[in-house]
């Protein structure tokens, strides 16, 4: 069975080499042109943005929240994938309605340097975990941590997925996203048939998997609410996007990307609710659903993870290169100088997979906690318009990075901090608490920062 899994991953792979553009020019690498500077098309930045959000760590995430907390923990992790519609409004309002160029040039005019130097430090980061988080569910599909298989499958897919992306760019990840698309969703469907199938499935206990209100599932419902109005905007991966085609374009693109999106989500979630309807004690879910599914369907259930996992990846070098050459101007924007970011940001992904945390939501939670800064950005700068003074831009900044890291210790252990003061124990109650006093503070502090209302709205 593994020798099927291998061979159908390697011929993914092989394609995507084979389709990827031999790009030379910085348009073509950075921005994802034609040779002739055509802009891409609906169709391809519609299945670009589904593919490159459906990575590997959100249907593991969503079927072990499923397994875990039914309906609601699968419907809180799609919650998150209304950052579409939150992220054209963002889009529009940066581009089409304010009239800059990338959201480093709006923070930048708005707050100086400390805008643009506090979203690179956050985007890094987040760049850097997607990388890590998508290696993490690669190892674990082929060994045990530390194996010699997890090790080896982890460096021979990252060296493999580096190398077709060096040669286009973001071209190649817009092409091969295309491809990928289509192959993640035929399985999706083939897998979502198969449950369906079951002869002990029913809607009637997946709908009402999740009782009590009161549970982790509904919570992080609520948490997915906070955190989408900035969610979207420290992905660069989806705001890169959000930046190549006309307005009608590209407004289209993130909405029919959030449906197909959710709906994918769904069917992937619907998996570990089945599963954990039937889980044995002591089963996890990949026993549980081998149990039930047997292997050769769970061959398509690693296939689609790994899929995903390698199409967000070369979506992610491509943002990197675009942020260190393009964005911070670190080097020339020249292919080659790109080529060396993807490799730098490769190399720090794999960092992290060797030193970092094994928990995948938490590194959701983190980064969600962390973007929260944006939340007030999105509201009170982009959406209403107003001048804020510097100072509140950095009070929401700092608010942010506090509550991330309180959640990070108290999740790993080190610290135990909000019981004790607020009688709150559950781990995603804390991240409720944590996440809405940042965004009280952080919109706080920009109303406070309000200056006279601006005259009048840039335009594009």
């Amino acid at each position: 069975m593994s020798g099927i899994l291998v061979a159908s991953i390697g011929a993914v792979l092989v394609a995507s080499f084979f389709i990827s553009p031999r790009v030379r020019t910085a348009d073509g690498f950075f921005r994802g042109f034609s040779d002739s500077g055509a802009a891409p098309g609906l169709g391809t930045l519609i299945l670009s943005q589904v593919t490159t959000w459906i990575f590997a760590r959100s249907l593991m995430n969503a079927a072990i929240l499923g397994y875990y907390y039914g309906i609601a923990g699968t419907l809180a992790y799609a919650a998150y994938y209304l950052s579409f519609v939150t992220g054209a409004l963002i889009v529009d309002g940066i581009r089409f309605r304010h009239g800059f160029e990338s959201i480093q040039d709006f923070l930048r005019a708005r707050f100086g340097k400390a805008g643009t130097g506090a979203y690179n430090i956050v985007i890094g980061i987040r760049l850097l975990s997607e990388v890590f988080a998508n290696l993490l569910v690669v190892g674990i599909i082929f060994g045990v941590a530390g194996t010699m298989t997890y090790t080896v499958a982890i460096i021979a897919i990252a060296a493999l997925t580096l190398g077709y992306s060096m040669m286009g760019g973001l071209s190649a990840s817009l092409r091969t996203d295309v491809l990928q698309s289509v192959v993640l969703m035929a399985v999706l469907a083939v897998l979502l048939v198969r449950v369906l199938g079951l002869d002990d499935f029913a809607f009637a206990p997946v709908l009402s998997s999740s009782p009590d209100l009161t549970s982790p599932g509904w919570v992080l419902l609520v948490v997915a609410g906070l955190q989408v109005i900035s969610y979207p905007m420290h992905d660069p991966v989806m705001m890169d996007r959000g930046f190549l085609a006309d307005r009608r374009t590209t407004m289209a693109s993130f909405y029919h990307a959030c449906w197909i999106s959710i709906a994918c989500i769904l069917a992937f979630g619907l998996l570990g609710i089945h599963a954990g309807l039937h889980k044995a004690a002591g089963e996890d879910m990949v026993a549980t659903l081998t149990r039930l599914l047997g292997e050769p369907t769970m061959i398509l259930f690693n296939i689609a993870l790994v899929i995903s996992a390698v199409s967000t990846m070369d979506s992610t070098l491509s943002s990197a290169a675009k942020l260190g050459v393009v964005d911070m101007k670190l080097a020339a924007p020249t292919a080659a100088n790109g080529r060396i970011a993807m490799a730098l940001c490769l190399v720090g992904g794999l960092g992290f997979v060797f030193l970092g945390s094994k928990d995948l939501f938490d590194a959701v939670a983190v980064s969600g906690t962390a973007s929260m800064f944006l939340a007030p950005v999105a509201i009170f700068s982009i959406w209403l318009n107003r001048d804020i003074a510097p100072w509140a831009f950095i009070v929401a900044f700092f608010a942010a990075m506090a509550g991330a890291a309180l959640y990070f210790m108290e999740t790993s252990g080190y610290i135990d901090l909000i019981q004790p003061l607020t009688g709150i124990g559950p781990k995603y109650t804390k991240l409720l608490l944590i996440s809405s006093v940042v965004l009280i503070v952080g919109c706080g502090a920009f109303a406070l920062g309000m200056k006279p209302r601006r005259a009048g709205l840039q335009q594009a």
